[in-house]
């Protein structure tokens, strides 16, 4: 009986083999150029097997399937032979083949209109057909074994439903997590607000690309099917080639793809399955460039490129801004700058905290950035070029960092000279108010705007957001904000249809940034901002502004008569600890200051509770007049915003570590705090603390005046802040006359 039902099922298997052994003589027509009245290769190609290694694998489905076809023909054979769990496997995996099959064709026809209704599913027919032949040799072997079912005992039957059901069920919750990441790139985008896709995407992974030098960086190459001519987006990233990452650009790079461009993933030296040592911030232009000729050469490549990235996808735009021909046609840069001497040393101080963790995250080979308790133990002792050594590993590239305080050649070779001013295409620059870039991406987009390329200025637009580096704040009430990650991406079709695909956009302002306090987006025309009124708020007191119960005040009245300074002795042992502030890592941003503020090292400067809301947008910066025992020091300034029942949240701070002459003598300084965009309601109180450590946001200045790198040894300074007719030490706050009710 089994011979005849197998010989029954032959003619349907050899049609099914008829129908794979076309489609494979297609393809190879196609591959050697015979098969001009056949559809391009692209049509044949699924892109999960490259050519002629996928040749090859079909080559050997003819061989088998053709021994399962005679086998049936003469009903007798290897396969012939029923055998049930043979035909529980092939129904099992079948019926999964088939149905994944099934839903690709269904997101291809509902997704791409350019695949209706055929199109390109010609590899997909294929798939339905070797699932149709697996399972018609399936249901052969499991229908000639009812029998043997039948007999089993009642416990061996309870036991195979139990299995078959718990199979089934795991499979329906496999295909349908296939599916939702098959869908990923389409739900993404809703969630971002951008167009709908075009394209169905065939992916290139594991491209190598080979340097002057031997060394070959990996891409992963994402191509929009039938798409005329479509312009490319070149992301080169420093991530790790693990799962999590892998599908972060997978679906990244097939949702832009999925709307007319080719997208291409590069990992940088040492990352992202790319050879060569990773040394960061090195080497990246010579490679850039490379990368550049490379596109440049290939078929899918006509003309228009741009690039996308923050941080150190950032630096890796920068250091190909003046390129052209190849060279992007616009650039989509966040939260980095062309300064990274003025990131790591803002005011002269060492930016240690984002620099451990940068550091220690790269040298980890992990994904997973570093816990705070995992850098503790390097910002406690000296000196501080072995903070990376007492967290476990001495690191290079934090060694160098560290003695290079001056910008000397090492920072000119990281740097370059005047990328913003020879800056060749449009840049849309995101930029966060509690980001250690800020100050300097703020002055690139003012460099910018002021270049010698007028169109390129006109054309640039700078966004600025209530984040920290790659994150989201936290703001004082609930305020619900979008994550930074959607942040990131939102503008980008928008931004890249506008320069690359040269689509009709809608007139938009230059600057859009967030106002903090009022908790909502404007638009403005230039920063800073010309409207504002740089206000001074004089510092007060009778010579105990030591701490929030202290006497400090500021009022818009300069001092009258001669006031007594206030006194705090700094210790480098004791450092006043980071509240929040902008700095790499969790914890960066907003910050209740209550503990800061009882410390005695500390100075607190508030005015009275305001009468109406106050608007502060712009550079903040903060006039001491200071004396000093040390020959070397540091000044902090933070602007605190103090809530009606007396909690107090960090908006900005600044640093100044200089060199002084003399002991206690008498010497004006201007602290720079970074800019910010923060409504100040009635009812609140603006503060000013004074200190001489912000740490380890910053690191600790020793007070002796030798090289800090090195210093083991720390000194006890005593410092004085004088405010007085003649040392009228102030805080220049920009106050935007605006619709929230008043200035002060």
């Amino acid at each position: 009986m089994a011979n005849r039902a197998a010989r029954r099922l032959a003619p349907i298997l050899w049609g099914l083999l008829c129908l794979f052994i076309l489609r494979v003589l297609g393809q190879l027509l196609v591959a050697v150029g015979w098969g001009a009245f056949l559809p391009p290769m692209e049509e044949w190609f699924s892109g999960v097997v490259s050519y002629p290694r996928l040749l090859a694998f079909q080559i050997a489905i003819i061989v088998l399937y053709s021994k399962v076809c005679l086998d049936f023909t003469r009903g007798r054979g290897f396969f012939v032979i029923p055998r049930r769990k043979l035909g529980l496997g092939l129904l099992s995996f079948g019926s999964v083949y088939l149905a994944v099959m099934l839903i690709r064709y269904v997101i291809r026809m509902s997704l791409y209109p350019h695949e209706r209704w055929t199109g390109g599913s010609i590899p997909i027919f294929l798939h339905w057909v070797l699932a149709s032949f697996l399972l018609t040799v399936g249901a052969y072997h499991w229908s000639q074994t009812r029998d043997q079912a039948r007999h089993a005992s009642i416990v061996n039957r309870r036991w195979a439903r139990a299995i078959w059901a718990v199979g089934i069920a795991l499979v329906v919750v496999g295909v349908g997590q296939w599916a939702r990441l098959q869908l990923a790139p389409t739900r993404l985008a809703r969630q971002l607000g951008i167009r709908g896709p075009e394209f169905a995407v065939r992916a290139e992974r594991g491209v190598r690309v080979r340097m002057t030098d031997g060394v070959e960086l990996v891409c992963d190459v994402y191509h929009p099917r039938r798409a005329q001519q479509p312009p490319t987006i070149l992301v080169r990233i420093p991530l790790f080639r693990d799962l999590k990452h892998r599908l972060f650009s997978d679906i990244i790079g097939r949702m832009w793809a999925e709307r007319g461009y080719t997208v291409v993933i590069q990992g940088i030296r040492g990352h992202y399955g790319s050879g060569g040592a990773y040394y960061p911030l090195r080497g990246e232009r010579q490679d850039g460039i490379e990368t550049l000729r490379w596109i440049a050469q290939q078929p899918w490549f006509h003309g228009r490129l741009g690039m996308w990235g923050g941080s150190y996808f950032g630096y890796t735009q920068w250091v190909l801004a003046d390129q052209v021909n190849p060279g992007p046609s616009a650039l989509m840069i966040q939260i980095s700058s062309t300064d990274f001497h003025g990131m790591f040393y803002p005011g002269g101080a060492f930016s240690l905290e984002s620099a451990l963790y940068w550091a220690v995250w790269s040298a980890s080979g992990r994904s997973d950035p570093p816990a705070p308790d995992v850098l503790q133990p390097g910002f406690e002792g000296l000196p501080l070029i072995e903070a990376d050594d007492r967290v476990g590993k001495d690191i290079a590239y934090f060694n160098d960092w560290v003695t290079h305080a001056e910008r000397d050649d090492y920072w000119s070779d990281i740097d370059g000279e005047g990328r913003p001013e020879s800056l060749a295409a449009p840049v849309l620059s995101m930029a966060g108010w509690y980001d250690p870039y800020l100050p300097t991406q703020l002055n690139d987009f003012i460099r910018i705007r002021r270049g010698e390329k007028p169109s390129v200025a006109a054309a640039s637009r700078l966004i600025v957001g209530p984040w920290s580096h790659a994150r989201t704040v936290t703001l004082p009430g609930s305020i619900e904000l979008r994550n930074y990650r959607l942040e990131s991406l939102a503008p980008s079709v928008g931004w890249f249809d506008q320069h690359l695909q040269l689509r009709q956009a809608a007139a938009s302002a230059p600057i859009h940034l967030y106002v903090m306090g009022a908790n909502l987006w404007r638009d403005e025309q230039e920063w800073p901002l010309a409207r504002a009124r740089y206000t001074p708020f004089y510092l007060h007191s009778a010579g105990a502004a030591n701490s929030a119960g202290g006497d400090g005040l500021l009022t818009l009245t300069p001092p009258a008569s001669q006031e007594p300074p206030d006194r705090y002795a700094h210790d480098p042992n004791n450092p006043v600890p980071s509240q929040g502030g902008a700095m790499m890592g969790p914890r960066a941003g907003i910050r209740l200051q209550t503990n800061v503020e009882r410390r005695p090292d500390v100075l607190v400067y508030s005015t009275a509770p305001l009468q109406e809301p106050m608007e502060v947008t712009g550079p903040v910066s903060l006039t001491l007049h200071v004396s000093t025992t040390a020959p070397s020091t540091d000044f902090t300034a933070k602007l605190v915003d103090v809530h009606p029942d007396g909690s107090a949240y960090n908006v900005t701070d600044g640093i100044l570590r200089r060199m002084y002459e003399g002991a206690e003598q008498l010497t004006e300084i201007r602290i720079d705090l970074w800019p910010t965009s923060m409504v100040f309601l009635k009812g609140h109180r603006v503060r000013l603390e004074v200190s001489s450590s912000n740490y380890p946001r910053f690191d600790r200045n020793p007070n002796t005046g030798r090289q800090i790198a090195t210093e083991t040894e720390t000194l006890l300074a005593h410092q004085t802040i004088h405010h007085s007719q003649e040392a009228p030490s102030r805080l220049v706050l920009p106050i935007i006359p605006s619709e929230y009710g008043g200035q002060t």
